[in-house]
C-alpha cells in the first residue's frame, strides 16, 4: 500500500532535489507513516490504522472515539 495517512489524508508530495550546482532531479516526499493499533471502547475491539506522526498527534488531542467517528462518516475502512 502506498504512503497514505488514514486520519489526515496525507499523500506523497513531489518536488525537486536541488544540488549545489542547481541541478534539479525529481524526488518524492513521503509522509512519516506508522502502523498503530488502538483499542476503541465503543466498538469493543482493536483497530489498526496507518497514520502519520501528525495523525498520531491528532488522535492524542481529539481522542480515538471522535477520530473513528470521522473515519466512519468519510467511509474509510479500518
Amino acid at each position: 500500500m502506498s504512503a497514505y495517512c488514514q486520519v489526515t489524508e496525507t499523500k506523497p508530495q513531489f518536488g525537486h532535489a536541488v544540488s549545489h550546482a542547481q541541478n534539479k532531479t525529481k524526488r518524492r516526499f513521503n509522509p512519516n507513516i506508522q502502523k498503530k493499533t488502538y483499542f476503541v471502547p465503543s466498538l469493543k475491539r482493536n483497530v489498526t490504522l496507518q497514520v502519520s506522526a501528525r495523525g498520531i498527534k491528532v488522535i492524542d488531542v481529539r481522542g480515538i472515539e471522535s477520530v473513528i467517528a470521522m473515519l466512519t462518516a468519510r467511509g474509510e475502512k479500518f
